[in-house]
C-alpha cells in the first residue's frame, strides 16, 4: 500500500428496491455512497462493481466489503454455495453467486450476511439495542424479515430465519385481501410488507395517517412483536425498513402488542416503549451493517 492510501471498508445494503451501496473510512465517516435501483442481476451489480472500481484508486485502500442482503440466501461459510441467492420471491435472482461476483472482480475479502442480520449487528454496535445481549431487527419494506440476537448468537447460524414468513392473525377488515407474497400468499411479509399496502390501498405515501391502512398494517406488525417477545424475550426490538418511515405507525404497533399480550409480562407502558424501537442508525441501519460485516467479521476470501 502506498503512503498516501487510506484504509477504506465497503458496504453494501442490497435490499428489493434497491442496492445502497457506500464506503466509509475506519472512524466510519462515510467517503463516498450511491443508492442503485434493484432492476436484473446482471444490471444491478454490474453498476455496483462499477462504483466500487471508480472508488479503488491510488487515494483508497479497500481492505474489505461487506454485504447486507435480502434473502433467501446461503450464509454458511462452509458452503461452496456461500453467497448465492435461494429460490424465493425473487424468482430472477435465484442461483445469482453475489459472492463470486464481487470477490472475482474487486479482489478483496467479501462478506455477506443477511440484511436483517447485518442491520441488527450495526444496531448493537452502534443504535438503538447497543448494550443488549438479546435483540431483534425487523425490516418492512419490499418484503419482511428478521434478524434475532440471543444470548450472544444469531439465530439461525449457519443458515437465516425466515421470519416473514410465518403465519398471522387476520385483521377483522381485511379478510378478503389474498396477500402478495409469491409463494405463500398471506404470510406476514404478504400482509404487511410495502407492496402489500399498495396492492390494497394505493400509494402509502400519499395516505392520511387516520387512514385504516395503518391500523390493519400495525395489528399484523404488533403479531410479529408478540412472536419475538414470547419465543426469545429480547431486550430490545427495532423495526427497520421504507414502510416504518411511518413513524405514526409505532404508537399504533405498541398498543396492538400491549392488547395481543394483555400483560402477560407484566410490561407497562413504558416497557414496551422501550421494547419496540425506530433503528438508531435511521434509514441507514443495513448501510451501517455492511460495514460492520466488513470491519469485524471473518476474512472469507478463500471460499
Amino acid at each position: 500500500m502506498k503512503n498516501e492510501q487510506k484504509i477504506v471498508y465497503g458496504g453494501i445494503d442490497a435490499g428489493g428496491t434497491s442496492f445502497k451501496c457506500v464506503v466509509a473510512d475506519e472512524a466510519r465517516t462515510i467517503k463516498v455512497e450511491k443508492t442503485i435501483p434493484t432492476t436484473s442481476p446482471k444490471e444491478t451489480l454490474g453498476h455496483c462493481l462499477e462504483f466500487f472500481k471508480t472508488v479503488i484508486g491510488s487515494e483508497h485502500d479497500l481492505k474489505a466489503l461487506g454485504i447486507a442482503s435480502f434473502g433467501p440466501l446461503d450464509i454458511d461459510t462452509k458452503s461452496a454455495a456461500y453467497g448465492t441467492y435461494l429460490p424465493g420471491p425473487k424468482a430472477d435472482w435465484a442461483g445469482v453467486d453475489l459472492f463470486a461476483a464481487f470477490k472475482n472482480v474487486l479482489g478483496v475479502p467479501v462478506i455477506i450476511d443477511t440484511d436483517v442480520n447485518g442491520a441488527l449487528l450495526a444496531e448493537m454496535a452502534w443504535g438503538n439495542a447497543k448494550g443488549c445481549q438479546s435483540a431483534a431487527y425487523i425490516t418492512v419494506g419490499t418484503g419482511v424479515g428478521a434478524g434475532i440476537m440471543c444470548a450472544g448468537q444469531l439465530m439461525g447460524k449457519p443458515s437465516h430465519p425466515e421470519f416473514g414468513h410465518v403465519r398471522v392473525q387476520r385483521h377483522p377488515a381485511d379478510q378478503g385481501f389474498q396477500g402478495v407474497c409469491t409463494v405463500h400468499g398471506d404470510c406476514l411479509e404478504g400482509l404487511a410488507c410495502g407492496p402489500s399496502l399498495h396492492a390494497r390501498f394505493g400509494d402509502p405515501e400519499k395516505l392520511p395517517r387516520t387512514h385504516e391502512a395503518w391500523d390493519i398494517n400495525a395489528f399484523y406488525l404488533a403479531q410479529a412483536c408478540v412472536t419475538l417477545a414470547l419465543s426469545f424475550r429480547p431486550q430490545a426490538i427495532i423495526l427497520g425498513g421504507g414502510v416504518m418511515q411511518s413513524s405514526h405507525l409505532f404508537p399504533k404497533i405498541r398498543q396492538h402488542y400491549s392488547d395481543f399480550m394483555n400483560n402477560y409480562l407484566g410490561q407497562d407502558r413504558a416497557d414496551i416503549d422501550k421494547l419496540i424501537l425506530p433503528p438508531g442508525l435511521a434509514n441507514k441501519a443495513g448501510l451501517w451493517g455492511g460495514i460492520y460485516l466488513a470491519q469485524t467479521l471473518t476474512d472469507l476470501s478463500c471460499k
